[in-house]
């Protein structure tokens, strides 16, 4: 079969979660015809699973205008702009309503298993530019289709592929086998099956960031609701405490985020876990009773604990996108014009500021990461920052460069100061304002904190501002 020509063709948009729906809507706004392939049988299907978790930025800041504009006839009206939906909220009252105003232009269950230019692999020069994108996918049934593309937004998110407890970047040496007891998600500990498998138990918590924070969180409360009957956690970070490590807090423009790390701040001061510093998983191992046994690159043990919670951020999976020419950041994954904006071994949360298709783009034009995605292993992406890139993505494929080059948000700042990088560099002064998140000799910290029912995060569960 012969491809079509490409201008007949929509614009495939990878992923049906708030920033690949918002392309969609910028792209119909533009007069432009996209097709959404989703994997999951549902918007949001990634949001869904952490439907539990307070979103930290308000539905003032989680809607997209092109899709309000999308939804108007429907009679949809944004929920109150200054308060706080949760991700079930954000997947039932917009992302749901916004995906049924596409209408057929959204495909449930069918997982993209490859993009190429049509009839050319990686190799090939020829005529390369003047091919559509051939977008392999499988539906739920196990077939196999294909659709032709005149461009591709890769809005498919990082929540499938979380990153492991190793501090190498691989999962640690017996955390394969341990999978029954670890988790890599926020619990919701409001279901009672979940509840019971965290109560009264000994829990290590892995990270540094919101997830973390919220994680921390919900334990402190679990053991403050059962009358601290044996509930314990264990907070596990790679670096040290420093004024930095519980974010923004009254500084943070956005203060819901802010009132999370004070939120585990606290929690940090009331017993309810200890936190043990500079400490790098290696292994994982079991005791003579099941239970699990963390053991650090400097041969350090420590206690066994019942359940692990792994909260050290999030990758792209890049494996669907081999046989197009991506340039791409060695350290973030990240476009490569973008990545010096996000880098968290330069940049704080707060330095970020609003990009759009130039930072976007790859030699193989007509092709975007848009979204979390974009940000590769980087961590505290916004939802406003996603509407911005594909509000920008959009005008550039319908040709108005001048909006699509336009900078149409302003973000707000963390007040937190240092990034990631930081952290492994012993020699950084840890009450600087560049050294703020450094990392001293491991030591172990008693640690407390008492939470509410409901604690913000970020928009995208899986790292803070400065990563773990």
């Amino acid at each position: 079969m012969n491809a079509p020509a490409t201008a007949e063709l929509p614009v495939v948009v990878i992923g049906a979660g708030p920033t690949g729906l918002a392309a969609a809507a910028h792209l119909i706004d533009r007069g432009i015809t996209p097709l959404v392939l989703e994997a999951g049988q549902a918007a949001g299907a990634a949001v869904r699973q952490w439907a539990h978790v307070r979103l930290f930025s308000p539905w003032g800041e989680v809607t997209d205008p092109a899709a309000e504009k999308l939804l108007a006839p429907t009679g949809w009206t944004r929920p109150d702009a200054a308060s706080y939906p949760s991700g079930g909220d954000w997947a039932e009252q917009y992302l749901t309503p916004l995906a049924d105003a596409l209408g057929d232009r959204v495909r449930f269950g069918v997982t993209v298993t490859g993009v190429s230019r049509a009839g050319r692999d990686r190799i090939v020069d020829a005529d390369r530019e003047a091919q559509p994108f051939a977008v392999h996918y499988t539906r739920a049934d196990g077939g196999e289709e294909r659709v032709f593309a005149r461009a591709v937004i890769d809005a498919s998110g990082t929540w499938t592929t979380p990153s492991p407890a190793g501090a190498g970047g691989l999962p640690a040496l017996g955390e394969r086998e341990a999978a029954g007891r670890i988790t890599y998600r926020v619990p919701d500990l409001k279901d009672p099956a979940v509840r019971a498998r965290y109560a009264g138990k000994q829990t290590a918590v892995i990270g540094s960031g919101a997830s973390a924070f919220t994680a921390l969180a919900y334990l402190a409360d679990l053991a403050v609701s059962d009358g601290g009957a044996g509930t314990k956690a264990v907070w596990i970070l790679r670096r040290g405490i420093s004024g930095a490590t519980f974010g923004g807090g009254a500084a943070d423009q956005l203060p819901a985020r802010g009132a999370l790390g004070l939120a585990a701040k606290s929690a940090v001061e009331d017993g309810h876990a200890d936190a043990v510093t500079g400490f790098r998983t290696e292994t994982i191992e079991r005791d003579r009773d099941g239970r699990l046994v963390l053991v650090g690159e400097d041969g350090r043990r420590l206690d066994a604990v019942d359940e692990v919670i792994v909260l050290t951020g999030l990758r792209p999976d890049l494996s669907f996108l081999s046989e197009v020419r991506l340039n791409l950041d060695e350290r973030l994954q990240a476009p490569l014009e973008l990545a010096p904006l996000i880098d968290p071994n330069v940049h704080s949360c707060g330095t970020v500021y609003p990009h759009g298709h130039r930072e976007l783009s790859h030699p193989e034009s007509g092709i975007y990461l848009a979204g979390m995605k974009s940000y590769g292993r980087a961590p505290t992406f916004l939802a406003m920052t996603g509407y911005e890139q594909v509000r920008s993505v959009a005008a550039a494929l319908a040709g108005d460069l001048q909006a699509a080059d336009r900078i149409e948000l302003t973000l707000p700042e963390t007040g937190v100061c240092g990034g990631a990088g930081l952290f492994d560099q012993p020699e950084a002064d840890q009450t600087s304002g560049a050294g703020c998140c450094a990392a001293p000799e491991p030591q172990p910290v008693q640690l407390a904190t008492t939470a509410p029912a409901a604690t913000a995060t970020e928009d995208a569960p899986g790292g803070g501002c400065c990563g773990s």
